[in-house]
């Protein structure tokens, strides 16, 4: 029989006694912990589709439901999911789940497309596969067939003409808040407040709205409740073939629904401009750190124009900050995505960060501190123009300088946010000056060795600019003035001059 995604068991976990294979309800019972799959995106799309499947059968209506409900009951979600049963079958002859609702015509792709990171048409054609071999996957269980599409379907980057990418752009950015505990703690803090919604409102369960020249893209319905489509969306059209019970290919056709306008809720938005409308956030290459907090961890500064995913917000709401002083597991944020280039994966992010509770004075306190960072990073990246150049290879070696100021303020960033209770005043200076030994010590590491050998103007070009780093960070200047905005720090009076 093919597999059904919600009576049967199909999903790994980790539990506190070892690996299981369990069912979508069983994740509710005792001691289970974490997906366990093979790869870390695996694991995170798992659990955006546990969020989902819980917001479309069982969904809190508010905070107050919420808390009242923050204790597990397997038996309630067992009997809240199994109307969805019959939406949610892998294969067969009826609707599959995340497939396209006809029969699709051609031949099939080995079922290594379903990985966000294998090498496409092309790539294989030109033999350009060189870090990413095709072929890996030649066969699928239909459990991880199931993970993968699901995958695919909610990450999809672009994928040549008519391949739609994900209702969230190509390898959006997901933040999830984890309590600290059990499976089910995660995925409860992260289900969005609703109603039950049925299987009428898949988009597997009826025809494929797609997206041929001159049809219009798929709006969200003006309805008082976010659609569960937002969980399952259908950007790519796919068949599964199976061959006795393995999927061994993948049947694609272009121009599956092109989304526009809807908002994910556990992913980070931001408006290029004013009324430009609201776009989702995609990670960045490189490692994930504080400079990144302000739209994603925390909320940014008056004015900002990022949001943090709904469900951070929502968790601010149910949980305040004076409630999660005392105990004993401090929640933080999953940060992970695919970081893409076009259609290229180049890494895939997971980090954790604090999600911090603090009242409006210190929230105020840490974002000037970020916002004072970039600023300095800033500055440093242009002192250290004259000293690198501008060609393309050169741009690489300052962006690389650029980020290795971030890197070697992280820790004491994070110290900093530590020792918030110290005060602000004891707080912003202790960073100011973490800041500035850190941005002189790059700057002179790389630009004072040699410098008597340059030639005189190189040279006068290179001591003026570290002037005015110095500057800066004492205070001087309109760019210095800001940066002791930021850090709510006395700008220092200009001294007078002698009579």
């Amino acid at each position: 029989m093919p597999l059904n995604l919600i009576t049967d068991p199909w999903l790994p976990v980790r539990t506190e006694t070892g690996r299981r294979i369990i069912r979508p309800d069983q994740i509710a019972e005792p001691g289970v912990l974490a997906p366990d799959w093979p790869r870390a995106d695996l694991d995170v799309a798992c659990l955006e589709l546990l969020i989902g499947l819980v917001y479309m059968a069982d969904p809190p209506t508010d905070a107050q439901d919420w808390e009242a409900r923050r204790a597990p009951d397997p038996d309630r979600l067992r009997a809240a999911l199994a109307p969805l049963a019959d939406a949610f079958h892998l294969g067969g002859e009826g609707p599959r789940f995340l497939q396209d609702m006809e029969t699709l015509d051609g031949a099939p792709n080995p079922p290594d497309m379903l990985f966000i990171d294998s090498a496409g048409g092309n790539t294989a054609k030109n033999n350009a596969d060189l870090f990413v071999r095709r072929g890996r996957y030649p066969a699928l269980d239909p459990a991880l067939a199931a993970m993968t599409l699901f995958t695919l379907q909610a990450h999809a980057p672009s994928g040549g003409a008519g391949n739609r990418t994900s209702m969230r752009g190509g390898g959006p950015l997901v933040t999830l808040v984890d309590p600290g505990g059990s499976l089910w703690d995660l995925v409860w803090a992260n289900v969005p407040d609703g109603t039950p919604q049925g299987p009428e409102t898949l988009p597997w369960m009826r025809p494929t709205r797609t997206s041929e020249k001159g049809t219009t893209p798929t709006y969200p319905p003006k309805t008082n409740q976010m659609p569960a489509e937002v969980f399952f969306g259908m950007p790519r059209r796919l068949r599964l073939v199976f061959e006795g019970n393995l999927v061994t290919g993948v049947i694609q056709r272009p121009y599956g629904t092109e989304y526009e306008g809807w908002r994910h809720p556990l992913t980070p938005y931001y408006e290029p401009k004013a009324g430009a409308g609201w776009l989702p956030q995609h990670p960045r290459a490189g490692a994930f750190g504080y400079r990144q907090w302000l739209g994603i961890v925390m909320d940014g500064q008056t004015g900002d124009t990022t949001r943090r995913a709904d469900a951070l917000t929502a968790y601010d709401d149910r949980v305040p900050g004076i409630d999660r002083l005392d105990v004993d597991r401090q929640p933080t944020v999953m940060v992970a995505g695919w970081s893409m280039d076009n259609m290229k994966p180049r890494e895939f992010l997971l980090s954790r960060e604090p999600l911090l509770a603090l009242d409006g004075a210190r929230q105020d306190m840490v974002r000037g501190m970020v916002a004072a960072a970039n600023a300095a990073g800033d500055a440093l990246r242009g002192a250290l123009k004259p000293v690198v150049g501008s060609d393309d290879a050169k741009k690489s070696a300052l962006s690389l300088l650029h980020e290795r100021f971030f890197t070697e303020t992280e820790a004491g960033f994070r110290d900093a946010v530590a020792r918030r209770d110290a005060g602000q005043g004891a707080v912003a200076e202790g960073w100011l000056q973490d800041m500035r030994r850190v941005a002189l010590g790059i700057f002179d590491a790389f630009a004072l060795p040699g410098l008597a050998d340059r030639p005189s103007e190189e040279a006068r070009e290179i001591i003026q600019a570290r002037g005015r780093l110095l500057a800066l960070f004492a205070g001087y200047g309109k760019a210095g003035a800001g940066l002791y905005d930021n850090l709510r720090l006395e700008v220092p009076k200009k001294k007078e001059k002698a009579a």
